[in-house]
């Protein structure tokens, strides 16, 4: 019995080793709650040009928004972006020189290129959306396009990532049919359920 036993941890070791051969395992939790925050202080600075503006997105769902209105919110959404990722890569890369790993070797490029692709492919898409005055569907299309990155890079990073990446799509796909509540959706989909993500990544691994 002790010797079935010991098999199988031996066996369960090759496989956590063969698995961190073949998977980016630094992603911090610290980033995903990062991202996070950014998202809901971005969502909290739309809001309030909202509220000053006198725009009611429920009711004219972007429609009526003006030029200098799109621009203050595309201009927002890309700082978000920004910060999310410098503050992402910060703490990665603080995870990974802590544990004695790379920080950027070709699991890291797979799992980044796997990400980007859906992620770009979501960003033009968004443009003609705008371009088209289309702005009430931005919303739910960046919370769909956003979870199917995390699920195309889940193959080569935490498999956590997937089940956040699905309940991007869920979320995507229920803001698309509830137009109305499209920014309450993306102020969940950002905000809320990546500081979720992260802290039970981050207990999970890193603790």
């Amino acid at each position: 019995m002790n010797h079935q036993q010991d098999q199988l941890a031996t066996l369960h070791e090759i496989r956590n080793i063969m698995d961190r051969s073949s998977r980016f395992i630094s992603l911090s939790g610290l980033s995903g709650v990062a991202a996070g925050v950014s998202a809901l202080l971005g969502a909290a600075t739309v809001k309030w040009y909202l509220v000053t503006h006198n725009i009611d997105y429920s009711q004219t769902l972007g429609r009526s928004l003006t030029r200098e209105a799109v621009v203050f919110l595309v201009a927002v959404a890309a700082l978000v972006f920004i910060l999310a990722l410098c503050l992402a890569t910060y703490f990665t890369a603080r995870n990974a020189r802590k544990n004695s790993h790379r920080v950027w070797d070709s699991k890291t490029e797979r799992m980044l290129i796997n990400l980007f692709i859906p992620l770009a492919a979501g960003g033009f898409f968004c443009a003609i959306l705008i371009y088209h005055n289309l702005l009430y569907l931005v919303a739910p299309v960046m919370l769909i396009f956003y979870g199917c990155a995390l699920l195309n890079a889940s193959k080569y990073t935490l498999s956590d990532i997937r089940y956040l990446g699905l309940c991007e799509i869920a979320l995507g796909l229920l803001a698309s049919y509830f137009v109305a509540y499209g920014f309450v959706a993306w102020t969940i989909g950002f905000g809320a359920l990546h500081i979720v993500y992260g802290a039970l990544v981050y207990f999970k691994y890193e603790r």
